[in-house]
């Protein structure tokens, strides 16, 4: 008689969350956020070469990627939910997630800059800018064609070595901009940082988010009434 075979005892993985983060501001600003909600890392990020990071919660790790690839792996699943700036949102685009909750975290300004005192000159304009699509549907709500120059870093170079008559740039306290002779001028938009949450995961995997959205509204809550 043949033997049936034995049942394995092994105990089911339990539901993982992944949460994307990127480093900065963003990254120190969501922390205080994750920890009243019961999620902490185990490992400092920034003296790590590690890209998953597991966390207090056994049912929580934590991705750190570039600000640009959060909204991409949220929508693609590979994140369930994950935390972007509003430009970043506005600027790539978001589709397949839910923008759930306004952190009110790492909030500044969306603006154009120019050299103090420096008339704009009556011609097409030349921006530079790494928000290259919030770039142009500003400009062309304001009935304007210009040439935009995608640039990935040193913004404020732009207009003082003629490359460009404006930056369009996320503007804080305005101090980089002053140290380098430029001055902000129009805002476009106020950015804020963002929850959003992959649709799939957000139905599949809601008894285990629910929780922690609650939590996170009650954070937000909280800091915001203690300003």
């Amino acid at each position: 008689m043949s033997e049936l075979p034995a049942q394995s005892l092994e105990t089911p993985a339990p539901e993982m969350l992944t949460l994307a983060l990127s480093k900065g501001r963003i990254l120190k600003d969501t922390l205080p956020l994750l920890k009243a909600a019961g999620v902490e890392l185990l490992e400092d990020p920034e003296k790590s070469r590690k890209l998953i990071f597991p966390t207090t919660h056994p049912q929580v790790q934590i991705l750190i990627l570039r600000a640009s690839d959060v909204p991409p792996y949220v929508e693609h699943g590979a994140a369930d939910l994950g935390v972007a700036g509003k430009d970043v949102l506005m600027e790539h685009g978001a589709h397949n997630v839910y923008e759930l909750i306004d952190l009110q975290i790492a909030r500044c300004r969306l603006m154009t800059a120019g050299k103090v005192g420096v008339p704009l000159p009556d011609r097409r304009l030349r921006i530079a800018s790494k928000y290259v699509n919030l770039t142009r549907n500003y400009f062309a709500s304001l009935g304007q064609q210009v040439d935009v120059i995608k640039l990935y870093g040193s913004m404020e170079l732009a207009p003082l070595v003629g490359l460009s008559d404006l930056i369009v740039d996320v503007v804080d306290t305005g101090n980089t901009l002053r140290a380098n002779g430029l001055e902000p001028r129009d805002e476009i938009v106020q950015v804020s940082s963002r929850l959003i949450v992959n649709q799939t995961s957000f139905k599949r995997k809601h008894a285990l988010l629910q929780p922690l959205l609650q939590q996170l509204e009650q954070a937000v809550a909280h800091a915001s009434s203690a300003l």
